[in-house]
């Protein structure tokens, strides 16, 4: 598990470092980059530490940013600022955790492993959807319902994903489109209904065997029914 630190001063970013890497931790450290959003993605760290954020409120935009672009590795943030507002920031920022100084060296690494244990864990359960008896895993991009199994496209796994996601209530064709294809300059909403077709046309066999059925509700979009096509016909 590698830790990213960015720390202006190098004695105590150096001596930080080394703690977490006596505890087993792999460690970046880094003074003040140029651009530490970047930094993050280059890097890839699965959490990020800013030790003595900066007086000028960067930190804090860095922070902001790295959530606007998906980013989802704990963020911690250890401060000499005690003052309750500076923590309230922090944490509006998109800070996982804010630990003012002094602290004990054993708390923070604790703090630190239980916030990848529950990041972890909420990963674990974006990748697995379940709905009644359907189950959609995103890693391998199938669906389950009893004995039967289809398998999907990344993209139609996406488009089950928020239907099951909202499972029995309708979805409209804008939200759909904002969310897989909103940041790739499409012109068209129909995009949409072209992908839903590939979808229907595989989830017939689930559909077949008394498991859910995607339909449109007039006005409104489309809904996975977890009900079952039969019970919707009577």
């Amino acid at each position: 598990m590698n830790v990213l630190i960015i720390e202006n001063d190098l004695v105590a970013g150096g001596l930080l470092a080394e703690g977490l890497k006596a505890e087993g931790f792999d460690v970046t450290f880094v003074q003040q980059a140029e651009d530490p959003v970047e930094t993050v993605k280059a890097l890839n760290p699965c959490a990020v530490v800013f030790d003595t954020p900066s007086a000028d409120g960067s930190d804090l935009e860095t922070c902001r940013a790295m959530r606007r672009n998906g980013r989802t590795e704990p963020i911690l943030f250890l401060s000499d600022r005690r003052d309750p507002a500076d923590r309230a920031n922090g944490l509006m920022a998109g800070a996982d955790d804010y630990i003012a100084k002094p602290f004990a060296f054993d708390e923070f690494v604790e703090r630190l492993r239980a916030h990848l244990m529950h990041r972890a864990i909420s990963d674990d359960a974006r990748e697995r959807r379940k709905v009644g008896q359907l189950i959609l895993d995103m890693h391998t991009r199938q669906a389950h319902f009893g004995k039967v199994h289809i398998r999907l496209t990344q993209r139609e796994s996406e488009l089950l994903g928020i239907l099951m996601d909202n499972a029995n209530q309708p979805v409209c064709r804008g939200d759909i489109y904002d969310q897989l294809w909103g940041d790739q300059g499409c012109t068209s909403l129909n995009v949409v209904d072209v992908y839903l077709g590939y979808l229907r046309t595989k989830f017939t066999e689930i559909t077949r065997v008394g498991g859910p059925f995607i339909s449109t509700v007039r006005g409104r979009g489309f809904m996975l029914d977890i009900n079952g096509y039969k019970c919707a016909a009577r």
